[in-house]
């Protein structure tokens, strides 16, 4: 059992680790991150054992949601970090002469506190892990105690890996994550919902810690079928996207707003996508991933049962094994409470309306609360080139479905409710670096311009100089 005293020991024995300087040479990270990726290499049959206790997923989907993407993005952080962490040279500019250059040096923060969720254990807890580390950080991670299974994989793992004045993982509940947060930290990066968020954001400010943020969206992410859309193609990438992990992804499609002109013909495509992935009873499929708790599954069974009458597909469940068929529920008006929050579960509540007012569809979403994702499928590229470079959002695409999360040198972010902060690659080295400008003086030929006197003959000359320079 954790403490509030042992967890201080655990951060203030990293702290003493981290200013004898060790962490600071890349050679060295980049050995680390290479011990890293071998052991997840060496370990990936125990992850994917873990994922399916925890989530039920399938092999190749546990490979590829959680295991093939960490050694992606750690080859990535291998091959470009010589190159990000060099210092930047800049002209410092003549009012600064002698001192013509000034340096930006990338340095770590310190200690850092991971808080991991649930819904990708694996993925989220070691990208982040790798993403301080390649920042040359020490890093104490909270993982979530709803995924039990993975989070014993991976405190064995860095406990057999990294000594734990560099990583080590805390397990627990509430409480000790409660207990983390009461400590002082140089970086906190926390994974998972909105109002978590707040409560990570309200204590790291007692110390004034830099957090970073990555959350769900409390309105929930958008996708928009107009009536120009591919709809087979619209609706095969949509089913499998909301089949994914059964809707239990932060950039998951929450709500979609269809042209009404075509949405009983995108209903009836999206149906037969389901059906064509998981068959009739997905319910009953063994390689259709499972809720993560009881409580899960309850919440989601109690609000299909609430839209039941609106139910045309799916709204079926096996409690014994949390799994809950995919569930379309239409029609759906854009003022139900259904569509202004977060679902994270396999329910897809449709809402119709007229192709004509699709901006006016926009600016009720653009008032809501800034998504994580937005999707849009139209043939419009005008339109939805607009609508990409003006709603808020993290990140999206057109004409299809969670792809940039896959493209390298890309930042993962979100805004407002949907976080702050931004990794992956070289976003994630920035994030977990403090940019450090040093200017180096000199002791022959500098400038009085700065010194009195600032009046007289001498002052008019230094103002014509100082005008002059500031051009």
């Amino acid at each position: 059992m954790y403490t509030e005293e042992s967890i201080r020991d655990i951060v203030n024995a990293q702290r003493k680790f981290f200013h004898i300087g060790q962490t600071l040479p890349i050679k060295w990270r980049i050995k680390q991150l290479k011990r890293l990726k071998e052991a997840v290499i060496a370990r990936q049959d125990e992850f994917v054992q873990a994922l399916c206790e925890d989530l039920g997923r399938s092999e190749l989907e546990a490979y590829l949601s959680d295991v093939g993407p960490i050694i992606s993005e750690v080859n990535e952080i291998i091959s470009g970090l010589r190159r990000w962490s060099r210092p930047e040279v800049h002209f410092s500019g003549l009012m600064c002469w002698p001192s013509i250059f000034t340096k930006v040096y990338k340095m770590p923060y310190g200690v850092t506190l991971v808080i991991s969720p649930f819904n990708f254990p694996i993925l989220l807890t070691i990208g982040v892990v790798a993403a301080a580390m390649c920042g040359g950080n020490t890093v104490v991670i909270k993982s979530s105690s709803k995924s039990a299974a993975s989070t014993a994989v991976l405190k064995k793992f860095f406990a057999e890996v990294f000594p734990p004045e560099y990583i080590t993982l805390i397990d627990g509940g509430h409480d000790v994550a409660d207990m983390c947060l009461a400590q002082r930290w140089d970086k906190i990066f926390y994974t998972g919902s909105p109002s978590v968020g707040k409560h990570v954001l309200a204590e790291a400010a007692k110390n004034l810690t830099p957090v970073a943020l990555e959350l769900g969206g409390e309105t929930g992410n958008w996708c928009v079928v107009r009536k120009d859309a591919d709809l087979k193609d619209a609706a095969r990438k949509i089913a499998f996207f909301k089949l994914l992990n059964a809707g239990q992804i932060c950039i998951n499609i929450n709500q979609i707003a269809v042209a009404e002109e075509v949405a009983e013909e995108f209903i009836q495509e999206l149906k037969s996508a389901f059906v064509a992935q998981v068959g009739e009873h997905a319910e009953t499929n063994e390689e259709y991933p499972r809720l993560i708790t009881t409580a899960a599954y309850d919440k989601c069974a109690k609000l299909a049962d609430e839209h039941r009458k609106h139910i045309v597909f799916g709204g079926i469940g096996d409690k014994s094994t949390r799994r809950y068929a995919p569930t379309i529920i239409y029609p759906v008006d854009i003022n139900e409470p259904i569509v202004q929050h977060e679902l994270f579960c396999p329910l897809l509540p449709i809402v119709p309306f007229k192709d004509a007012d699709v901006d006016s569809l926009m600016d009720i979403i653009a008032e809501r609360e800034h998504p994580l994702a937005m999707y849009v499928f139209t043939k419009n590229m005008k339109w939805a080139n607009r609508v990409m470079q003006t709603q808020q959002f993290g990140g999206g695409c057109i004409n299809e479905v969670c792809m940039h999360m896959m493209v390298k040198g890309v930042p993962f972010n979100g805004t407002g409710h949907s976080g702050m902060g931004a990794y992956h690659g070289e976003w994630g080295f920035r994030e977990f670096t403090h940019p450090q400008t040093v200017l180096k003086g000199h002791t022959h030929f500098n400038l009085s311009l700065r010194e009195h006197p600032y009046s007289g003959k001498a002052g008019k000359v230094k103002m014509r100089l100082l005008r002059l320079f500031e051009r």
